[in-house]
Parts: structure tokens; C-alpha cells; sequence
């Protein structure tokens, strides 16, 4: 029986040795990743790729890139989940088009105040955005805004290392998704950030603007899999209510 969130929770843990003679169902695997694009992200652009590794040369080969670490080493499977800003043009355009598709056959004049705010923002917004060039725009264009927002509140995030962050933090939503996901159904994982970066991206074959997130590796857990009880600061450190 499938566990529920909370529990989910609870079970997941970074497990770095798995048990070499119990195998995972690919589909259930792929399914969890289903889960993963569920995820929230910023400005619905998903600026996100996953991977599926069960290939076992592949997996000799990302254990080297993993540097060598046990959670690679024992893996089942490996799901590299990359961040893909540079795909914004491609993501805005599919998001345009999905609106004008509920909207329905219109003229410009029709639309809605509320439609037309939500196809300017990919149309126009976005773009001012995501456009930068070699770092140059996106100096000027926080510079602008910075000085905007001496007069009224604005989105100040708008230089290419911004973007990035954007990217990756969305990424990062969706990876937990996935990790919860397995946990629900009794799998296990470990995100790994220690990898060769360029070493994964030539064995994925993956563009120069594509980055890695994280490398997640799967499987069920050996009883020396978890190095230890589970550490948290005390929860008063971290919380704060304001009433």
C-alpha cells in the first residue's frame, strides 16, 4: 500500500548503498518521475529535463562521473534531473500556445483584460526577462529595476545568474517530488550534487546550455545504507510565527 505524504516523508532518506539482488519496476520509476512535472514552477515554463538510467554501461560510466560514491556505485537506476533555461523561448512559445487553445478562436479585440495579461507575460514579459547577452543586458535591465524599485516594489531578479537560479530552484521542486514519490511506494534515494558536471553532460549528450540539477540515485536500501540516525537542527532555530 502506497504510503501517505507524511509518511512518505518520514521514510525518505539518502541511502547510499543499495541492495545489489532487488531490482526496481522501470515503469514505477517513470511513473514517480510523472509525478516529478507536477511539481510548481516558476512562471509554468518547466525549464527542466529527466533522465532515466538503467542502461548498465551508462551506469559504469556516471559512477565515474558520481566521482565513485556508493549511492552511485549501487544504484538500481540513476534519473539526472537537468535545468534547462535555455529552452525559456520554446517553454513561453508552448504556453501561448496552450492559452490561446482554452481561449478559443477570437480576434485580439476579444480577449479578456485577464487573457491578454496572461498572453503579454509570455509574449512580452518573459522575454524581457530571459533575454540577455553575454551578461550585458542583464546588468543594465537590474540596474533599471533597481532603480524602479526606489519608487514602488519590483521583481528585481533579472540578470542572467538570477535566471539560473530560477531554473534550478524549480528543478529542485521537481526533484523532491520524485523523491517523495518513490518513498511512497517503498523506493529508495539519494541526490547526489558531487559529480563531474561536464563528464554527465557528455554522456547524456546534452547541450551546452543545459545544466545539472542533481544525479538521484535509486533503489532499495542495504541495512548499512543509512550512515546514521537523521540530524535536523532543533525546529525552534528554524521557525519563526509572526503574528
Amino acid at each position: 500500500m502506497e504510503k501517505k505524504v507524511t509518511e512518505a516523508i518520514q521514510f525518505r532518506r539518502s541511502v547510499r548503498i543499495f541492495k545489489s539482488d532487488l531490482a526496481l519496476d522501470d515503469e514505477k520509476v517513470k511513473q514517480c518521475i510523472a509525478n516529478a512535472v507536477l511539481a510548481p514552477t516558476s512562471s509554468n515554463l518547466q525549464l527542466w529535463e529527466f533522465y532515466q538510467i538503467t542502461n548498465p554501461t551508462l551506469l559504469k560510466k556516471m559512477t565515474t562521473a558520481c566521482l565513485g560514491q556508493n549511492a552511485a556505485k549501487t544504484a538500481q537506476q540513476l534519473v539526472v534531473i537537468v535545468a534547462r533555461k535555455d529552452l525559456w523561448r520554446k517553454r513561453a512559445k508552448a504556453n501561448v500556445a496552450f492559452l490561446k487553445l482554452q481561449y478559443g478562436t477570437k480576434e485580439k479585440a476579444e480577449y479578456t483584460k485577464r487573457e491578454t495579461f496572461a498572453l503579454n507575460y509570455y509574449q512580452k514579459l518573459i522575454p524581457s526577462i530571459y533575454i540577455d547577452f553575454l551578461g550585458i543586458l542583464g546588468a543594465l535591465k537590474y540596474v533599471v529595476f533597481q532603480c524602479i524599485g526606489f519608487f514602488k516594489p519590483i521583481y528585481r531578479q533579472v540578470r542572467n545568474s538570477d535566471m539560473r537560479i530560477v531554473a534550478h530552484k524549480s528543478a529542485g521542486l521537481a526533484a523532491q517530488n520524485f523523491m517523495t514519490s518513490m518513498a511512497a511506494i517503498g523506493y529508495d534515494t539519494c541526490p547526489m550534487e558531487g559529480s563531474d558536471t561536464k563528464m554527465v553532460k557528455s554522456i547524456l549528450k546534452l547541450p551546452t546550455g543545459a545544466e545539472i540539477n542533481m544525479v538521484v540515485a535509486c533503489g532499495i536500501r542495504e541495512e548499512t545504507g543509512i550512515y546514521g540516525p537523521r540530524f535536523r537542527v532543533p525546529f525552534e532555530e528554524v521557525y519563526q510565527k509572526l503574528d
